[in-house]
């Protein structure tokens, strides 16, 4: 029998993206959609939308592509449209982590899913998979927890979670709190704070120095690619010994001394409430 898949949200950004991918798997996808520009964008491909209490009753697995702020208060506005064992299955680990999934209902099982990317260096040869920095066209890797529910489900949860985010190239266990900790924590409180910096570097070369932006650019983004490459494992790992003393100076000039408290469970916990309450940091 085909597993019925709700999606709410299924025309939103991620919603629209996940809902196709799961019609081409073959599933039973109820799109589950009331925004008016979301609907249209489901008719524009076919696609025929429900409201919630057309698309959630009966449906195995729903697909809770929706704001981490809203996630929560919409569970406990369709809970009692949940038959025991389904299976709701969350696209980031800020809500669960934060605690905004009911807790009064230990007959569903919680799922969270979340795809890596496609990797910075990989081996894809088609030119639209080169340039898919998102993922769906370009093969990626997927992390998935099994939060609440009985273990035989966690086979149920990455079949949905490889469809969706198709082609897959590996998929990753872990705990909801792990998952935490990689994201918001290690891509959103570590990563994208240093990429930011670096294009503030690069203004602030051409703002204060007079360098041309894009030799800034291109220098920066050179310089990336084979550091990266060194660092990540990619390359041997060959800087000059004077770069590895002024990295280690920079250090001190560039990073703080207590960084690594981004990825406590204590700070990753305050950064999924700000997330989906508004409060914390």
């Amino acid at each position: 029998m085909t597993t019925s898949v709700a999606v709410l949200g299924a025309g939103g950004k991620m919603g629209f993206r996940v809902t196709g991918k799961l019609i081409g798997a073959g599933y039973d996808v109820r799109a589950v959609e009331v925004g008016e520009a979301g609907r249209k964008r489901l008719a524009d491909a076919n696609i025929g939308a429900v409201v919630m209490e057309e698309g959630i009753p009966g449906a195995k697995v729903l697909v809770m592509a929706l704001p981490d702020n809203i996630i929560g208060q919409v569970m406990r506005q369709i809970s009692p449209m949940l038959a025991e064992g389904t299976m709701i299955l969350v696209l980031d680990a800020a809500a669960p982590y934060a605690g905004d999934l009911p807790g009064d209902r230990p007959d569903l099982t919680y799922f969270v899913g979340h795809p890596c990317h496609p990797p910075l260096f990989n081996d894809e040869t088609e030119w639209a998979a080169r340039r898919d920095y998102h993922g769906g066209i370009a093969r990626q890797s997927i992390v998935c927890a099994l939060m609440q529910g009985p273990e035989e489900h966690y086979a149920l949860g990455e079949e949905i979670c490889k469809a969706m985010w198709s082609p897959i190239i590996d998929c990753h266990r872990v705990t909801v709190e792990q998952l935490a900790i990689l994201e918001p924590g290690l891509s959103e409180m570590v990563a994208m704070p240093f990429v930011d910096t670096m294009v503030e570097a690069v203004e602030e070369c051409e703002r204060r120095y007079g360098i041309p932006r894009q030799a800034a650019l291109d220098f920066l983004i050179g310089h990336l690619n084979v550091e990266i490459a060194m660092w990540f494992g990619y390359s041997p790992k060959v800087p000059s010994d004077a770069a590895l003393r002024l990295m280690r100076f920079a250090k001190g000039v560039v990073v703080r001394d207590d960084w690594r408290q981004a990825l406590s469970p204590a700070k990753v916990k305050e950064a999924s409430e700000l997330i989906v309450f508004g409060k914390g940091a």
